[in-house]
């Protein structure tokens, strides 16, 4: 990796999340390196989600989560900043594609408009670079006053990710993007998101080794709400230091 990419954009010191007497994370410390794909890897239940969460502090909107540790953006705490704020600079794409129910076009300039980032005479160019930058203009330019609800499953979630991107995070959290669809879709989303590294930061959730192995630079395995092991996804792959990595990666437990 190059300077500009080991540098961590977003990191994690001690992270512990609790609701009562269950842990669900325990002291978790890892760093994303910036203008990378991180996955975070491990079997159901070992607190991959409730780690996303943390990290733009969705977390905090959870009754009965106590949360100690630190979260880091560009080395700074983002305990004190403001969530409007934080969830404008790290953006979140979750499991489910969740367009808006109005046309494609608003779905693209509602971020925008909200935290008045675009002036109303560049909307239409932020449209196409946006929905260009996901693979999705030329599918839907003719239609971009219809409805979002009616494009397929894949085409949503691109339209997603799109509208993640119109207010230029700084990271992008994508929690399992492509568990509800089919190969196809998934192609595409992932050919999107190793597009996007050149200009943006991604973390993302996945249960599938198979698509880390195809776009991750860099490789995170919690288990049992505890970091294993991270480390860039080539070694990680093909020479992990831990046990219970190579036991994970050879599908021994999931």
């Amino acid at each position: 990796m190059s300077d500009r990419e080991l540098s961590a954009v977003i990191q994690t010191k001690d992270l512990t999340v609790s609701y009562g007497k269950k842990t669900v994370l325990d002291q978790v410390s890892f760093s994303a390196p910036a203008y990378s794909i991180t996955a975070v890897l491990g079997p159901s239940g070992c607190g991959k989600t409730t780690l996303l969460n943390c990290l733009n502090a969705l977390i905090r909107e959870q009754r009965g989560a106590r949360v100690t540790g630190e979260v880091l953006l560009w080395g700074e705490s983002t305990k004190d900043v403001p969530l409007e704020e934080l969830r404008r600079r790290v953006g979140m794409v979750t499991q489910t594609p969740t367009p808006f129910p109005f046309s494609i076009f608003k779905n693209i300039t509602y971020a925008p408009k909200y935290y008045r980032t675009a002036k109303r005479g560049e909307l239409d160019a932020l449209v196409r670079e946006k929905l260009e930058m996901v693979g999705l203009y030329e599918e839907v330019s003719d239609r971009l006053n219809q409805s979002a609800l009616s494009l397929s499953g894949g085409q949503q979630q691109r339209l997603c990710i799109a509208r993640a991107l119109t207010v230029e995070p700084e990271v992008l959290l994508l929690d399992e993007p492509c568990s509800a669809l089919d190969v196809k879709a998934t192609a595409k989303v992932e050919s999107t998101l190793t597009a996007l590294k050149e200009r943006y930061s991604t973390v993302i959730v996945t249960h599938n080794i198979a698509q880390a192995k195809r776009i991750a630079d860099y490789a995170v395995f919690l288990n049992g709400g505890r970091l294993v092991e991270s480390a860039p996804a080539q070694q990680f792959f093909e020479n992990p230091a831990e046990e219970a990595t190579r036991s994970f990666l050879a599908g021994a437990f999931g």
